[in-house]
């Protein structure tokens, strides 16, 4: 048995990319520990990676929504209830089974090739549209957030009209300075946009994700929320490893050097990336029933919430764990969950990755940050961790004439 005293989730951290300490120590002394939780609920904080793993592998936690209770302060008046109909992250077997199923479907070999073609597409014409502009910018704005959004629209068949709606409203749930009365209104919208790309999908189908699930037995209404949170799933998450992982590479201008002189290392850099940086701060279940895990009798109806930075930086099992290192085997690390919940496009997510970042770099050898370190803006007020802007600027190359 270990200590029995409460704890808030830790949230201070020491440096933009590692995790607050408090993590650290009880991961050496209490990797189980009694969590509180701001609504009153007494439940429990699982810090060391054997055991998170074991958590998320564990059918005995529910993911189901209306059982979840958040570590962190959250709007008042929100109450906890089942996830809409096709919403299965927030689902436990068999209904999270049936969805996974129809999806897995979708992410075809051949479907992600040809993302991966027009990913490297999207990424030439915006690291072409930062050129032409010159320095300095917003990294965020002007290449780790569009990226995605437009990923998205492809991945889901928004036509090529509509993309710039689309991505405006989408910009607006991310940014941290919409008024709220913006950002419901900005989610209002992308709902109801989503039931109309639902209807004109069944209506004329085209080689997308979509219209490819309009021939299964889903509704209009779980084809919407479907779409609506793959659009989440996959913009906020990799919006903010493009945009950190860059800030935490500028940091370490060695790694670079190592994705430069070595192309085909970008995909163990991503993964170093995605183990190092950690950017999802936590995941929640709740037990069904009476659980005994790591020496402790977790009850039924308690939550459980595992710290995915403290276990991908756990010395068991990563050596020295917090040094970013390009040429580190991080296979195994948590960054995209683990279990029957274990993100469905991480392939996806990947392949941005390994594009994204070996072009910046190629085509701004000079990219450094516009503002001192301290004064780049944190996400530390998100469920989803990164910066909010992330100011750069390089040398323009000299037009003809010799003027810059």
């Amino acid at each position: 048995m270990t200590e029995t005293g409460a704890v808030a989730l830790p949230t201070l951290r020491p440096t933009p990319f590692d995790p607050p300490a408090d993590l650290a120590k009880l991961r050496e002394t209490r990797p189980i520990a009694r969590l509180s939780y701001p609504d009153g609920h007494q439940g429990w904080l699982v810090t060391g990676y054997a055991l998170v793993r074991e958590v998320l592998a564990d059918r005995r936690f529910s993911a189901r929504s209306e059982l979840r209770h958040i570590p962190i302060e959250q709007p008042a008046g929100q109450p906890r209830q089942p996830a809409p109909p096709g919403m299965f992250i927030s689902t436990d077997p068999p209904v999270h089974t049936r969805y996974r199923h129809l999806l897995t479907g979708e992410f075809t070999v051949r479907r992600m090739r040809r993302l991966a073609e027009r990913i490297e597409e999207i990424t030439t014409a915006h690291l072409d549209a930062m050129e032409r502009q010159g320095p300095p910018a917003d990294l965020v704005a002007a290449f780790a957030a569009p990226i995605p959004a437009l990923v998205i629209c492809e991945l889901l068949g928004v036509p090529d009209e509509e993309r710039e709606r689309f991505q405006s409203r989408s910009g607006k749930l991310m940014r941290a300075d919409t008024p709220p009365e913006e950002k419901y209104a900005a989610f209002t919208a992308l709902q109801a946009h989503m039931k109309e790309l639902v209807r004109a999908k069944r209506a004329r189908p085209t080689d997308d994700l979509l219209s490819g699930l309009t021939g299964s037995d889903l509704t209009d209404e779980e084809l919407a929320n479907i779409g609506f949170m793959l659009l989440g799933a996959g913009l906020d998450t990799t919006a903010n490893m493009l945009a950190l992982g860059t800030f935490a590479l500028l940091r370490h201008p060695d790694r670079i050097a190592v994705l430069r002189a070595e192309p085909d290392k970008a995909g163990q850099v991503v993964e170093e990336l995605l183990r190092y940086l950690s950017i999802i701060p936590f995941l929640v279940r709740t037990a069904l029933e009476d659980v005994e895990l790591g020496g402790e009798l977790v009850k039924a109806g308690e939550a459980v919430t595992v710290s995915i930075p403290a276990a991908n930086r756990d010395p068991e099992r990563f050596p020295d764990p917090d040094t970013l290192d390009p040429h580190r085997a991080s296979g195994g690390h948590l960054g995209f969950g683990h279990g029957v919940h274990q993100c469905l496009g991480q392939q996806l997510a990947r392949v941005e990755m390994q594009a994204a970042y070996p072009a910046l770099f190629a085509r701004f050898p000079s990219l450094r940050l516009a503002a001192d370190p301290g004064d780049v803006p944190l996400r530390t007020d998100m469920l989803i961790y990164g910066v909010h802007s992330l100011p750069v600027t390089w040398d323009a190359a000299p037009t003809p004439g010799g003027r810059p």
